[in-house]
């Protein structure tokens, strides 16, 4: 398997790369996304049977072939343990009423569905690290969960440095508190002036300096990293194999939606073969995807036009996953991704039901991807709904999910909405759902009272770059 830039340029100078070059790279030389040269057909019959680990193993070892299946399988066995996931299940099921369940993948050590791809990523980064004798300096960008997903994969590693960018009070107090209170030597958060998509630009200016990200041993945990989205397509196999009874029977998936690699790893999973339906895509507020969808029309907005919302690691106006869905979507033509991104930094945005893109806006149609959005007042009378009807207490972004999931939901197609973060994390909407406090595991007990280590900057490249040299020289 080897992998392309969605932009049709280098990678790593190559015009197709191996895997542990797309790893450690981040963001291709043209500044585009890598994506595999084609997707591995899913073989359902074999995999319905198999453990968490083991399923894992038979579809990454179909993305990644420079790395001995022997030592993947160590890797993989490594990560996805009862001690780190609270189950051998890893991402259980629990069903809510016939038709209706919740893939519960938020269960890891910072409460989010984060943790199921980067607690892979630290193991193969440190593997890879380790074989070739390279250290690295991760840049990231986080509106809430990637960012403690992260550092805690990451922190006591050896030959790795993370700087994490956030927005500076754009976060819940829990989540902010996951970040900052680390104190490991090799962890450095930054609070940036401005919102998740301030930070997820700087990251991508940085990223594109290439004498800097050289110089520097530069790479990503972002969703810009394709092993990201890689490991996420594991837990949609598993969640069709425990809802359905037999191969072939159809399933919708509901999945809020901020950055688009969760939802965008369902339709690779559709892809490769696996009979998902309806991919129901939920916004909150900041709803550009859903006028996409809709509409066809792709116009992110500005940071003073996206709402800081009570589900805010949904608080995202420029998808960076998108880009990939849209490759699919053109044939995968790379001259035609650069036309419309350069429509996007021009224009502001582009028209996939223009003419010239009837094709492509054609794919987007026959992908299965349906989309809404949900408010403030939709997610607290869904988290009553869902507490008081079934007893499950569920967060603000999941609420999302499964208010606009329940919009589409058909009888005959079981619905199967993804649980993407624990209510512990976002207790204030929870109270005011609720009038209760949700639980929270031991650990993070009085968490938001510990001293917190942080720097606030300004939504500036620069002044991230000075900020990294005085601490990598």
């Amino acid at each position: 398997m080897r992998y392309l830039s969605t932009r049709g340029g280098l990678i790593g100078g190559q015009t197709s790369a191996p895997f542990s070059t797309v790893l450690l790279e981040g963001l291709a030389s043209d500044g585009g996304l890598s994506m595999p040269e084609s997707y591995p057909k899913a073989e359902l019959d074999a995999w319905r049977s198999l453990s968490y680990p083991a399923l894992c193993l038979e579809i990454v070892s179909r993305f990644v072939d420079d790395i001995p299946r022997d030592a993947l399988k160590t890797i993989i066995d490594k990560t996805y343990t009862p001690d780190i996931f609270g189950s051998a299940e890893i991402t259980p099921v629990r069903e809510l009423e016939p038709g209706l369940s919740l893939l519960c993948v938020s269960n890891g050590p910072t409460l989010a569905f984060k943790d199921i791809a980067l607690q892979l990523l630290g193991n193969l980064f440190e593997y890879v690290l380790a074989r070739e004798g390279r250290i690295i300096n991760i840049l990231g960008a986080t509106s809430g969960d990637t960012g403690s997903s992260a550092e805690y994969a990451m922190r006591g590693k050896r030959g790795i440095k993370v700087f994490m960018l956030s927005p500076h009070k754009r976060m819940s107090a829990f989540q902010q508190a996951q970040m900052y209170t680390l104190d490991d030597p090799n962890i450095f958060n930054l609070a940036i002036e401005g919102t998740f998509d301030c930070c997820q630009d700087i990251v991508k200016a940085v990223g594109g300096d290439a004498a800097f990200k050289k110089q520097y041993h530069l790479g990503a945990v972002n969703s810009i990293n394709w092993a990201r989205v890689m490991a996420q397509i594991v837990y949609y196999f598993k969640g069709y194999f425990a809802v359905t009874r037999k191969n072939g029977e159809p399933l919708d998936v509901a999945v809020p939606s901020g950055n688009f690699g969760n939802i965008l790893a369902a339709h690779i999973a559709k892809q490769m073969g696996l009979p998902l339906r309806r991919l129901i895509l939920a916004t909150n507020e900041n709803d550009v995807l859903d006028e996409f969808f809709k509409r066809g029309h792709y116009r992110p907005r500005s940071p003073e036009e996206t709402h800081a919302t009570s589900s805010p690691s949904m608080d995202i106006s420029k998808a960076s996953n998108f880009e990939r869905f849209i490759f699919d979507c053109v044939g995968r033509d790379g001259a035609a991704m650069r036309e419309l991104w350069a429509q996007l930094t021009g224009q502001g945005g582009f028209d996939l039901t223009a003419p010239k893109y009837q094709t492509s806006w054609q794919r987007v149609q026959a992908s299965g991807f349906v989309s809404s959005r949900s408010t403030h007042a939709d997610r607290l009378q869904t988290i009553r709904d869902v507490y008081h009807r079934y007893g499950v207490m569920i967060d603000p972004h999941t609420a999302d999910g499964v208010k606009v999931g329940q919009e589409y939901r058909e009888t005959g197609v079981p619905l199967l909405c993804v649980e993407t973060a624990l209510p512990a994390k976002f207790a204030a909407t929870i109270e005011e759902a609720l009038g209760k406090t949700p639980p929270r595991p031991d650990i993070y007990a009085g968490i938001e009272q510990r001293p917190q280590h942080y720097k606030v900057l300004p939504a500036d490249a620069d002044a991230v770059k000075a900020f990294m040299r005085e601490r990598l020289i």
